[in-house]
């Protein structure tokens, strides 16, 4: 079992209602030059418009984190900091979420030296609950951390925005057993408590 935290289009014509060509070419006044040669050159004018004026809106906007977020959020200025921090729990991550059937003691043990608060109370409910069914179906789990982003980071507190990719087998042979692949985006808050950062709260998003 594998926990879970991971155009234009124009509708055709209706038969019988093709307007009747002979009279277009009767009817339709003469056009003075290429009307479609005016029109493509003034909606690439109007799109070329539209991309100076979103540019400078957003060169404003990231003028304004510069100016304003660096004083609370230091993940956009203390990039030691912030590889520090990303590293750690996303190291974390790989490790309370791999186990093999006789190997769930370990997860659970790194898990206390990782979590605390909520996230600890989550991770013990869970393993509470799987415990027994993972080690009688042979259940191996594979989680790593395939990125990891700093959203927030002020002081001794941190918020990520992790992607974890999991792979699972069952039974005692991975070589012969098929195994399940699953992602799992994930929402982390993290402490820093002892000079190690603990995850304190898991969101599944």
């Amino acid at each position: 079992m594998t926990p879970t935290w991971l155009l234009r289009g124009d509708a055709a014509p209706e038969p019988g209602t093709e307007p009747d060509q002979e009279t277009q070419r009767t009817d339709a006044p003469a056009e003075k030059g290429p009307p479609n040669g005016r029109l493509r050159r003034a909606a690439l004018a109007a799109t070329a418009a539209a991309l100076v004026l979103g540019g400078c809106g957003f060169f404003y906007a990231a003028h304004q984190v510069r100016s304003q977020a660096p004083a609370q959020n230091h993940a956009l200025t203390d990039t030691e900091a912030t590889t520090r921090v990303a590293g750690e729990v996303g190291d974390a991550l790989a490790r309370i979420f791999s186990y093999t059937p006789d190997g769930t003691a370990a997860a659970e043990r790194s898990a206390t030296t990782v979590l605390d608060g909520r996230a600890a109370r989550q991770y013990e409910t869970l393993f509470a609950r799987v415990r027994d069914d993972l080690a009688e179906q042979r259940v191996t789990l594979s989680t790593r951390a395939v990125r990891t982003g700093v959203i927030e980071l002020d002081g001794d507190r941190a918020r990520l925005l992790v992607f974890l990719d999991q792979t699972s087998h069952r039974g005692e042979d991975k070589a012969k057993g098929k195994a399940t692949t699953a992602a799992a985006q994930l929402t982390v808050t993290a402490r820093l408590d002892d000079d190690r950062w603990r995850i304190v709260d898991i969101k599944a998003r």
